[in-house]
């Protein structure tokens, strides 16, 4: 098989690419170093997963992100294709065992998260490889001038030097020009390819809403709009928060956030995908590689700090090509709320420099240890032990990361993994007591791809089959694997930090320029075009958008809030003065109620009331509004 087209028929069932994936899969079939910018929903993974499957080596994709990784070899699965992962909460030994399926030819595509790129011992693994193709996705995060950037993907330049003629292909769904030139330059690339689709999103409308009523605007977007939707928040608590409300007025909704159990998450995102619940609110740990077609609507009920964030959020919305929107909800004090976040999100050296000590006094690593070892790290109980605030805290993090002196993984949730070590027929010669005959014949019956290779388990639903609390499935576990029949990884369930090179001293602890002061005008750069698209009154939105990414738009996308304002016919003052004296007589109505009784003219309402206020034709006493006694 030697066409692209049939392989996409064969292993995905589509008869055709989408728009610029056959341009990028032909220059990397070609050995051209090639940047794809496709928006959300643009199809990334197939234009490299169609020439892993041409090409005769293997295919290494570096992502920083565990449960997409997870995700993606598990679909590639379905699919007859094998695939493998690397990230540093795995096992040695199960790490050790995808490498040799790797050099043996036995897996076609491996994932790397980049912190292991920094591992000796893992270089000297990908020199055994065969490898046709170098993928690097989420591509901004190389970048010192994109909103992500992470210092492990520098490494991935020196993958160049172990397979000089090896094509890159670098991916992501949005990147500025400097960003774009950025990678190039960062990858060494060789006269590179660009295939970029237009960020404009013709289907999808972007409003944005203005109100400091948030919960009762949100509650009437979602009363009279149609199908699934995404609420995002900036906070777990506000998740669970915004779903019990939504659920206590009669919408099917559900939280979502980094720090659920595994087992949860999975049923989440099932229970929402198969339309069993509407809603989902959730932080932005929600939506990477989730492959939903009909999101009709996304709604922002806290602001992303950046444009590109936005936009790869708000770009969930519509994939099968229909009409959606994207709703940002905007009060007075959000435009000051993301500027305060810069400056959390950049706490003072001295403050990162006292963290990084704090926490190897935590971890109990002394000077000079700690040499690519991976602990533990619950970051709620270092901060309660030091008393430190927590959103400076993790910042603090970010930069010692971002700094190279360690790699935090905030993924709080690793799915439990286990894998058979005898063969089948061995399992039922074994004198085993009853409760773990139980436990075993559950997980054979539930799971029989653990001959094969790892698999994550259920350990919750697998104690339910075998009838026996989780304490008693864990411990027969452990029988098992003691028994050297089974290698069972317990589920991790915090999150941990790895120490790719020895402790250092605390005086010798520098944040480069690039790290800090520049990334934090940067910052403040995108927080203000941020800004400035949510409170725009007179310019497109989308104009605004395309703009910030380079591109330029012919003329106004007419469907987002401000092209509809100046195409609408706005009531004329005197009329809006008069439906609000009507429903004051008509009882009087509450000040929050305002932006529900007139949601497509709350402006115009606001502004009439203030009149009528001022006039004294109407009378409030904080909360309500009533007629002139």
């Amino acid at each position: 098989m030697t066409d692209a087209a049939e392989v996409l028929k064969r292993y995905w069932g589509y008869d055709s690419f989408r728009p610029a994936q056959r341009e990028i899969v032909d220059d990397v079939l070609a050995g051209h170093d090639t940047i794809g910018l496709l928006p959300t929903g643009g199809g990334k993974s197939i234009t490299f997963q169609v020439p892993a499957m041409m090409l005769p080596g293997a295919t290494v994709v570096v992502t920083p992100l565990i449960s997409l990784m997870k995700d993606q070899v598990d679909n590639l699965a379905d699919r007859g294709i094998r695939a493998v992962y690397f990230h540093a909460g795995q096992s040695r030994r199960e790490a050790s065992y995808a490498a040799d399926r790797v050099r043996l030819g036995r897996a076609r595509i491996a994932y790397v998260a980049p912190e292991r790129l920094a591992s000796k011992r893992f270089a000297q693994e990908l020199r055994a490889w065969d490898v046709s193709l170098l993928v690097v996705d989420e591509a901004h995060c190389i970048s010192q001038w994109g909103y992500d950037f992470r210092p492990a993907y520098l490494r991935i330049a020196e993958l160049r030097d172990m397979f000089p003629d090896t094509p890159v292909l670098a991916l992501t769904a949005s990147a500025t020009p400097e960003v774009t030139a950025d990678i190039a330059d960062k990858l060494r690339m060789r006269a590179p390819k660009l295939h970029a689709l237009s960020f404009e999103r013709r289907n999808i409308s972007f409003i944005v809403r203005r109100t400091p009523h948030k919960d009762q605007m949100l509650q009437h977007i979602l009363e009279h709009t149609d199908g699934s939707a995404i609420v995002y928040v900036r906070s777990r608590r506000r998740s669970v928060e915004i779903a019990a409300a939504l659920e206590a007025a009669g919408i099917a909704a559900a939280y979502y956030h980094a720090g659920l159990d595994p087992a949860l998450k999975s049923r989440r995102q099932d229970d929402w995908r198969d339309g069993r619940v509407r809603v989902i609110v959730a932080t932005n740990a929600f939506g990477m590689g989730i492959d939903k077609p009909d999101v009709r609507l996304v709604v922002h009920y806290d602001l992303p700090s950046t444009l590109e964030e936005y936009y790869q959020e708000a770009g969930r919305a519509g994939r099968d090509g229909l009409p959606s929107y994207a709703v940002a909800m905007v009060a007075p004090p959000d435009a000051a709320t993301l500027r305060r976040r810069v400056s959390e999100d950049f706490p003072p050296k001295e403050f990162v420099a006292k963290i990084y000590e704090l926490m190897c006094v935590h971890l109990d690593v002394a000077v000079d240890g700690g040499f690519e070892m991976v602990y533990d790290f619950n970051t709620d109980a270092f901060c309660r032990r030091f008393s430190l605030p927590a959103r400076q805290t993790r910042s603090a993090l970010a930069l010692l990361t971002r700094a190279g002196y360690i790699e935090f993984n905030d993924e709080a949730a690793i799915s439990a993994r286990v894998k058979a070590t005898v063969r089948r027929d061995e399992f039922y010669t074994l004198r085993l007591d009853t409760v773990t005959e139980d436990v075993l014949m559950a997980l054979l019956r539930t799971y029989g791809g653990i001959f094969a290779d790892y698999v994550n388990i259920d350990e919750e639903r697998l104690a339910a089959i075998a009838g026996v609390t989780p304490t008693v499935f864990y411990e027969s576990m452990l029988a098992l694997n003691r028994l050297h029949v089974l290698h069972y990884i317990p589920r991790r369930m915090t999150p941990f930090v790895y120490f790719p090179y020895a402790r250092c001293e605390t005086r010798h602890i520098a944040l480069p320029r690039e790290v800090y002061d520049m990334r934090r005008a940067k910052a403040e750069e995108r927080t203000e075009a941020m800004i400035r698209f949510a409170t725009a009154q007179a310019e497109c939105r989308v104009q605004l958008m395309l703009g910030y990414f380079g591109q330029n738009a012919a003329a106004p996308c007419g469907t987002c809030d401000i092209c509809r304002a100046h195409t609408a016919t706005q009531p004329r003052a005197a009329d809006m003065e008069d439906a609000i004296l009507a429903a004051a007589r008509a009882g009087g109505f509450a000040l929050a109620d305002v932006p529900r009784l007139w949601p497509w003219h709350a402006e115009a309402a606001a502004e009439a009331l203030r009149t009528l206020l001022d006039s004294g034709r109407l009378h409030t006493d904080g909360c309500r509004v009533t007629t002139t006694p």
